[in-house]
């Protein structure tokens, strides 16, 4: 078959999970459902941080950050989809798959590099605590999170272009729900091989490197909790970075689900679903997770709503 120019392209097809309409009507309420908790768990994070004067720290600081990016990735892979289902048309155009591939590839990568951020902050304040305020220090919790994006918006964008550079043929059908950058690259009549050498790079580079980093604050860490004489100081020192360790192994983990699934199952399907677990389930739960485990945060909310129900 012989390939189709790019500049021809004009749609892909997003195949989702299934053809069967009564299940598309449920995978539509079901993800409206993770839409609107995540968009609504994550602005009252938001809220509550910039409300309460107290929280308004460095931990808070990039928490707020990484709220307004589960926001973006939420957006970035479910409503295309649900304006799908709801249209019965499964197709999206060759920009608009460029463009959700571009942010989602910055969304991914930008809450990657918060997580790294967050852990570099618990390590500053458990295993430097009277420094800790030195360290982290306004203008430098706004340069780490000013070059997360940075970098996460550069890697992105040369992904981006690396795939506009490809030609297709003419079967453009995406086993996903969102055009995921692998399942994109498979389409292509090219040579992909420097494009899944890039991607390789990309993902043992910045997925890695942040990854080890991640691991080395928390050996310190821990180190210095094990250290603490008393089972309250223990406590005290854990529950500060307890939250914050589930977020990570929710992310960190879904993430390894999807690339473990993909390796040992050839199914679309399988590999769709796995997706769903670090592309929307762990931007849902994060809300709950450092509301439901944080102190601070409960406090704020309760203010939050008391403030409300005052005003009415």
């Amino acid at each position: 078959m012989e390939p189709q120019n790019k500049t021809f392209v004009l749609q892909f097809l997003l195949l989702g999970f299934t053809d069967d309409a009564e299940l598309q009507c449920l995978i539509f309420s079901l993800f409206l459902f993770i839409y609107l908790v995540t968009i609504l768990g994550n602005l009252l994070i938001i809220l509550c941080i910039s409300s309460e004067s107290h929280l308004q720290t460095p931990m808070y600081f990039f928490l707020s950050n990484l709220s307004f990016n589960d926001i973006g990735l939420s957006t970035a892979t479910v409503i295309k989809m649900l304006v799908n289902i709801q249209a019965n048309d499964q197709s999206i155009t060759y920009t608009g798959c460029l463009t959700q591939l571009f942010f989602v590839l910055a969304f991914a990568y930008f809450e990657n590099f918060l997580l790294t951020v967050m852990a570099y902050d618990r390590y500053a304040a458990i295993c430097h605590p009277l420094r800790y305020n030195i360290i982290m220090n306004p203008n430098l919790c706004v340069l780490l999170s000013l070059n997360s994006l940075f970098i996460s918006i550069m890697d992105s964008l040369i992904h981006t272009l690396m795939v506009q550079r490809l030609s297709f043929c003419t079967d453009l059908e995406i086993p996903h729900f969102f055009c995921e950058l692998d399942q994109v690259i498979k389409l292509s009549c090219s040579d992909t091989r420097i494009d899944n050498i890039v991607l390789f790079v990309a993902t043992c580079v910045f997925g890695g490197v942040p990854l080890c980093g991640i691991i080395y604050s928390y050996y310190h860490i821990m180190s210095t909790i094990l250290k603490i004489t008393s089972l309250e100081g223990k406590y005290k020192a854990f529950s500060t970075c307890g939250t914050h360790l589930s977020v990570v192994s929710l992310f960190y983990g879904a993430g390894s689900m999807v690339y473990i699934s993909s390796a040992i199952s050839a199914s679309p399907g399988k590999s769709a679903v796995a997706s769903v677990m670090y592309s929307v389930l762990p931007q849902m739960m994060n809300p709950f997770i450092y509301s439901l485990r944080n102190r601070d945060m409960k406090v704020a909310i309760r203010n939050l709503f008391s403030r409300t129900i005052s005003l009415e």
